[in-house]
This record gives structure tokens, C-alpha cells and sequence, in this order.
């Protein structure tokens, strides 16, 4: 995904250019030579930061076509550019020699080089106009010549604004706009949040134990993370307790509902996921078989556990039933409230306590107060090929299945791929790769559809995969990089996450569709 610069790889500039101006003439610019192809050309060095190795990227759905990616420069996100695809030369793969050469007007922006050759000192005289090569050469993108310098006998000079401008010809309009776009754009969310949340309804996070499927409200669970490889286990602690691990430089206690809810023993695997739950301050870690979906369940479809099954004590963690598929699927939800009054519960959070009370208490306590002043967002994170996505927890109506068939509509929009029937409503439905304008791939089971209510029409949209719940903290999101109108409006956002080298492209979901599309989706939906 995205990787860090190694200090040792790096060509550090400014040093060496202070220097070298203090030596040279005040007649004499610096220059950094590369080639290109079969070519030679030179930067001024003034907007030269840096020239780096080319690092791994995170690749951009609606971006330029010269854009390669998205890659994590000392924890700030820079965007890199094949240089020979935007002067139009034959597409070559990086290699050894390959380079990025770190460009600041007014965003930094790292252009592959296929080599850097020097940096010189280039005498006034010897640079000239481009007038008497414009009959043979496009000098469009060109602000001189210099003749015989560093063993070439021509080296062009790059102009990088014009690259800029031809490239990201939105670029400054959108830098303009972004923040305001920003602002109006999170409060649309919050309004939409707010309306979401005055409907009857329950909005739970579903997964299986056993084959048995139960729910946990979502406003209960923290979020949704991998089981580690590492467990350290606690002596003569209840069979219930796995142990605990590190999350996020804090310990976080294991239990196992297998365990707990006296169902056969089953080893974690690659579908095994850590639900993260928290009440009254406290955080447990519940090891389940695996995350099935996201779902909103009207109040009418749950029913309290029936008296005669209902229990008392460690097992009354079940309190209510929802019927979905009219009836033909039964979600238990698991009372949070009951689940941390169970011995197992209490036993690994005092062991928590035990080995380091004090510390806990203050994490504890600094866990309200960031969670009070917002310093978290919590977002779904799902995939599409190998880059990862996010949207707002709150913007998810539910996630489900793909239904074997879908219902094909005649005239609809490129990206829809049909409607469902989604408990007696009629859902449409759009493959987001099409959306993004990323190559389609065949149906599978991993497949999951994530529905949303945009600007009042519900809509679903196929994604590769539902990958977790994950809180990430507010000073790890930035604003992305200004690439096309487009993309700066739906993906205006990016989460960093620089010690898990991880990028996730944050969606707003109120652009996913268009005006236009939203009068054809409110249309199949009637």
C-alpha cells in the first residue's frame, strides 16, 4: 500500500543548493538533470524538495490518467506521476534506477524520473529560448534550453507549472474550494445522521458464532479489527478469557463467546474478527467466528427473548430476537448491558486492571475525554481490488448479501446493476468499480452491498469486500490531494494511517450519485 522514504535513499536539496549558490556567481541557477525516455531534461531547483525513491502507491478511482497513486511520505500523503505518461513517451516499469522527484508549486507532487543524472550550475548565457525548435519538438511544456552542460550537448527545461495545469487543470480552483466544500459537505452528514437517527429503527453490527447469528447494537461496539498473532495469556484466569493484547499502545482484554456461550471449541482463522465493545468506559475485545453485516432492522421485527427462554445470571446476555426474510432468519442481539455483567466479562477486566492499574485509569480516563471531544471517527472500511476505502459509520444504512439474480432495468444508468427486493422494498442497485470508472470483476461470495440513503433515496452499492469497523483518530484524516473535480468532491478525504502503512480513501456518500441519477434511482425505487 503506501510506504515511508528512507532517509538513506533520499537526495537531501537544500544543503547542498545553499551551498552551491553561495559559490556560484549570482548569474548562475541550479539545475537537477534527468532523463526521460531518450531524453535529458532539467528542473530548476528552487521547487525541488527532495528526490526519493518510487515508493509503493494507493491508486486513485477518477483521477488523471498520468496520476499513478497516492503514496505516504513521512506521514504526509504525495501524489506521484509518471513523467513519461504525461510527455507522452512509450509506458516503461520502474526499476533500480527509476526516481521521484519531489516538485512543491504549490502542492508537492512527485514526478518518476526513468534517472537523475546531476545537479549543476548553469551559467545564464548558456540558456535559451525554445523558438528555434518549435517547428520539430512540442515546447509547450518547455521554458528553455541549456547547451552543453554536464556532458550533454541540449538538456530541456522543464516548465512543471504548465505539467500542472495541463494535468490537474482544476488543481487551484479546487484547492479554493476544498475546504469550504469540506465543511458544507460534513454538515450534510451530520443532517443526514441526524434523520437517520430519529427512524424506529435498530442499527446493528451482525456476526456468527457457531453458525448461530446474533447482533450487538452499533452504537456499542468500538470497532472491528483482526485477531492478532499474539495473545498473551493470563494465569488461572476462566476458561472464557483468551488473554489480552495491545491496541493501540493500551491493553485490551480477549474473550471468547464460543466459550461463554458453551459452543464447541473452533481455532481463529483469516475470517475471525475481534469485536471491540465499550460501556461505562471499558472496552472488551469478543472473539467471533466472523462479520457477517451491517444492518437496520425496524422496531416492529424484534421481539423480547419469550419468558420461558429467557435466563437468569451469566446466560442472560440474548434479550431480544430480530425476523428477518419474514421470518425465515433469526438474529439474536446480545444486551452489552448484560454481556459486561457476566463473570467472564468481569474477570478479564479486573485482570486488566491487575496488571496495571494505574495506567489503565488514566488511558481509561483519557478514552472519555477523546471520545468527548471527538477525537475519533468511526468509519466501515471496505475493499475494491487491493485499495481500501472508508465511509461514516452513520452514513450505513445496512450491508448484505448479493443476491444471486438481480433484476435487470432497461435504460437505467451505465454504473446500475439492477434492483432487489430488500424486505418488500425495491432496492437499486449500482457496481461501485463501474461508478469509479475501475475494470469490473466477476461476482463472488466475498461480495457484500452497502446501502445508503442519499439525499432520501436508498441505494445500494456492490463492493469486493466489508473488511472492518475501525475507529480512526481525527488527526490521522486530511484533506486529499486536489486531482480532478470529480474525485475531490467524492474522495475529498484521506485517513493516513502512517504506523499501520495503511491509506484509506474516505467516501462521501451524498456525491456517489449525481442529480441526474438520483431522479433515475428515485424512479426504479417507485
Amino acid at each position: 500500500m503506501s510506504s515511508e522514504t528512507n532517509p538513506e535513499t533520499a537526495t537531501p536539496l537544500a544543503n547542498g543548493a545553499n551551498s552551491a549558490t553561495q559559490e556560484q556567481a549570482s548569474d548562475t541557477r541550479q539545475y537537477v538533470t534527468f532523463m526521460a525516455g531518450d531524453e535529458v531534461f532539467a528542473v530548476e531547483m528552487a521547487p525541488v524538495q527532495e528526490i526519493i525513491r518510487v515508493p509503493a502507491v494507493v491508486r486513485v478511482p477518477l483521477s488523471p490518467p498520468t496520476l499513478e497513486g497516492l503514496a505516504n511520505l513521512r506521514g504526509k500523503v504525495l501524489p506521484i506521476v509518471s513523467l513519461r505518461r504525461a510527455l507522452g513517451f512509450t509506458e516503461r516499469e520502474s526499476d533500480d534506477t527509476s526516481r521521484a522527484v519531489v516538485i512543491n508549486i504549490g502542492q508537492p507532487m512527485g514526478f518518476v524520473v526513468d534517472r537523475v543524472a546531476s545537479v549543476v550550475g548553469v551559467d545564464a548565457s548558456k540558456i535559451e529560448g525554445v523558438e528555434g525548435i518549435q517547428g520539430t519538438v512540442n515546447t509547450e511544456l518547455l521554458s528553455g534550453l541549456i547547451k552543453d552542460v554536464g556532458g550533454h550537448a541540449m538538456v530541456m527545461v522543464l516548465n512543471f507549472e504548465k505539467l500542472i495545469a495541463q494535468e490537474f487543470s482544476q488543481l487551484t480552483e479546487l484547492y479554493q474550494r476544498q475546504n469550504s466544500g469540506l465543511q458544507s459537505g460534513l454538515s450534510a452528514q451530520r443532517s443526514a445522521s441526524e434523520e437517520r437517527n430519529s427512524e424506529e429503527e435498530l442499527h446493528l453490527v451482525s456476526f456468527a458464532v457457531a453458525k448461530q447469528e446474533y447482533a450487538i447494537a452499533i452504537e456499542d461496539v468500538q470497532e472491528i479489527v483482526q485477531v492478532p498473532e499474539q495473545i498473551v495469556q493470563v494465569p488461572h484466569a476462566q476458561a472464557h478469557v483468551l488473554g489480552v493484547m495491545t491496541l493501540r499502545n493500551r491493553l485490551l482484554p480477549l474473550v471468547a463467546l464460543r466459550r461463554m456461550f458453551a459452543l464447541p471449541e473452533q481455532s481463529a482463522n483469516e475470517q475471525s474478527r475481534i469485536v471491540v465493545v465499550s460501556i461505562r468506559g471499558a472496552s472488551v475485545g469478543i472473539v467471533v467466528d466472523n462479520v457477517n453485516e451491517v444492518l437496520r432492522v425496524p422496531r416492529r421485527n424484534v421481539e423480547t427473548m419469550p419468558a420461558l427462554l429467557a435466563r437468569d445470571g451469566d446466560m442472560a446476555d440474548i434479550t431480544d430476537i430480530c425476523r428477518l426474510s419474514d421470518g425465515k432468519r433469526l438474529v439474536s442481539i446480545v444486551s452489552t448491558e448484560n454481556l459486561f455483567r457476566h463473570s467472564a466479562i468481569k474477570e478479564a477486566l479486573s485482570t486488566v486492571t491487575a496488571t496495571d492499574a494505574n495506567s489503565t485509569r488514566t488511558r481509561t480516563a483519557d478514552d472519555a475525554e477523546r471520545n468527548q471531544a471527538g477525537d475519533d471517527e468511526q468509519v466501515v472500511v471496505f475493499r475494491l481490488g487491493t485499495e481500501e476505502f472508508g465511509v461514516p459509520i452513520d452514513s450505513v444504512q445496512e450491508i448484505v448479501r448479493v443476491p444471486e439474480t438481480l433484476t435487470h432495468v432497461p435504460k437505467a444508468p451505465a454504473a446500475v446493476e439492477g434492483v432487489i427486493n430488500l424486505r418488500g422494498t425495491v432496492l437499486p442497485v449500482v457496481d461501485l468499480r463501474r461508478r469509479l470508472g475501475l475494470p469490473t470483476v466477476e461476482r463472488n461470495d466475498g461480495q457484500r452491498i452497502v446501502v445508503f440513503l442519499i439525499r432520501g433515496v436508498r441505494t445500494g452499492f456492490i463492493v469486493d469486500a466489508v473488511a472492518e469497523v475501525l475507529k480512526v483518530p481525527r488527526q490521522a484524516i486530511e484533506p486529499a490531494p486536489c486531482l480532478s473535480s470529480e474525485q475531490v468532491q467524492l474522495l475529498a478525504r484521506m485517513a493516513n494511517l502512517e504506523k499501520q502503512k495503511r491509506m484509506l480513501q474516505l467516501i462521501d456518500p451524498d456525491h456517489l450519485l449525481s442529480a441526474g441519477d438520483l431522479t433515475s434511482m428515485n424512479d426504479l425505487a417507485g
